[in-house]
């Protein structure tokens, strides 16, 4: 089992915002891969940590052939773009939005005067040329949500066989995983395998058991 620790990496950003990038994966970044940084398991690509400054936003920009996945840790964002223009996120929701043939252009905007926290994960589709599509997800206290992957078969999320999780634990809640995982805790801290790791630690291995010391937010990424 190995651990990332995100303030050992360069901040880096862009237009109104300042982030760490954990992922980068070779098969998309290639010799611009950053150094330090992992590759992602499955056709899991990309996680940055941002942080927007106040009312800084990313501008419009289009995406095509990748899913964008945002997770709200700290405030808020007004989502800007040609998929569900005028939907705010607040911390706790997650927003999936599958670019596929269609793509799809977005902005997404702090718009507030105080700065807010984001993660966001790119995964690779599986099917090319599917249309564009969104969905958001609301999180509980003391749960694991799936909020990507599964079988075609299903509705709830975007199809693959790259699972994504995303929790809010209480202390002394536990979860488990079989084979290939990476885990990135964005509050709070716990245990994988008996290591301690804390807000802005990834952990990967094979086979994951962790246990929260407190509340916690986190994001599980593994395979089906």
């Amino acid at each position: 089992m190995e651990v990332l620790h995100r303030d050992n990496l360069e901040l880096g950003g862009f237009a109104g915002l300042r982030e760490h990038r954990l992922v980068t994966d070779s098969r998309v970044f290639g010799r611009q891969k950053e150094p330090g940084t992992w590759d992602g398991i499955g056709n899991f690509v990309y996680l940055a940590d941002a942080r927007f400054m106040p009312r800084g936003e990313t501008h419009m920009h289009p995406h095509r052939e990748i899913d964008v996945i945002s997770v709200m840790v700290e405030g808020r964002i007004a989502h800007e773009g040609s998929l569900e223009h005028g939907q705010e996120m607040r911390a706790g929701d997650v927003q999936v939005q599958r670019a596929g043939g269609d793509g799809f252009a977005h902005n997404e905007v702090n718009p507030d005067e105080v700065e807010n926290r984001m993660i966001q994960i790119w995964v690779l589709p599986e099917t090319a040329g599917e249309p564009a599509s969104y969905r958001l997800y609301s999180l509980k206290p003391g749960a694991m949500r799936r909020i990507y992957g599964g079988p075609k078969d299903q509705t709830e999320t975007h199809d693959s066989h790259t699972l994504i999780d995303v929790g809010l634990l209480e202390a002394g809640q536990e979860i488990s995983v079989d084979g290939p995982f990476q885990i990135y805790l964005t509050a709070g801290s716990g245990t994988v395998d008996e290591v301690e790791v804390h807000d802005g630690d990834m952990a990967r291995g094979d086979g994951l058991s962790f246990r929260a010391s407190e509340d916690t937010q986190l994001i599980v990424v593994h395979l089906a």
